[in-house]
């Protein structure tokens, strides 16, 4: 198996940062890391295991339904995160509210079930589904430890800023209320790619 497939979306080829898919989930919810996290994971499984199903149906399935077959396999594996969510992590359920239903939506992994579950066989459907959903989440999990960190002082609801620290204990430190805004998320992100772009040369455009 080609070993583009394991790294390229995690650098070349990133869901965020290069294709820019996914923008508005990672917009939505990297207040938190947990959030993030659990987001991260969701559009994971979500992604590897449409992509193996679909590449095992992938000679059965007519032209001209495919993409409604894809979206009840899609959607099939987004119900029952959900459900698992609600049942077993019910605030992180609520916290993240409609966007584990929204994942149906999400551009990656109907990309990805397009550009390549569709034409190669399942083993490295899966691989490719599991690795973008990984380079999805990584891009999910850094921003949303900077906004964590710096808008709330706190990693995972735990505090890690002391309380000593604080203006209004007798210290110099005050939260940055702007971090937990939505366009904070949108400028972090762009930090993002603008140091990825300056390590790789290869992606700036000429």
């Amino acid at each position: 198996m080609n070993k583009d497939i394991y790294t390229k979306p995690f650098f070349k080829n990133n869901p965020i940062t290069v294709l820019v898919l996914g923008i508005c989930s990672s917009l939505a919810v990297t207040v938190q890391l947990k959030g993030a996290l659990v987001m991260a994971l969701s559009v994971t499984i979500v992604t590897a295991f449409s992509s193996l199903i679909l590449s095992l149906l992938r000679n059965s399935i007519p032209n001209r339904v495919r993409i409604i077959v894809q979206l009840v396999v899609v959607a099939m594996f987004v119900i029952l995160i959900d459900q698992l969510l609600q049942a077993f992590a019910y605030d992180t359920s609520k916290m993240l509210s409609v966007y584990i239903g929204l994942i149906i939506t999400n551009c990656i992994i109907m990309g990805r079930i397009e550009a390549f579950a569709l034409g190669n066989k399942p083993w490295p459907s899966f691989v490719d589904g599991a690795c973008n959903g990984l380079g999805y989440g990584m891009i999910l999990i850094i921003v949303a430890f900077f906004r964590e960190l710096l808008g709330s002082g706190t990693l995972f609801g735990f505090q890690v800023i002391p309380a000593s620290w604080y203006i209004e204990n007798g210290g110099w430190y005050m939260n940055n209320g702007l971090m937990i805004l939505p366009p904070m998320a949108l400028i972090l992100l762009g930090c993002v790619v603008w140091i990825q772009r300056s390590i790789q040369k290869d992606l700036q455009e000429k």
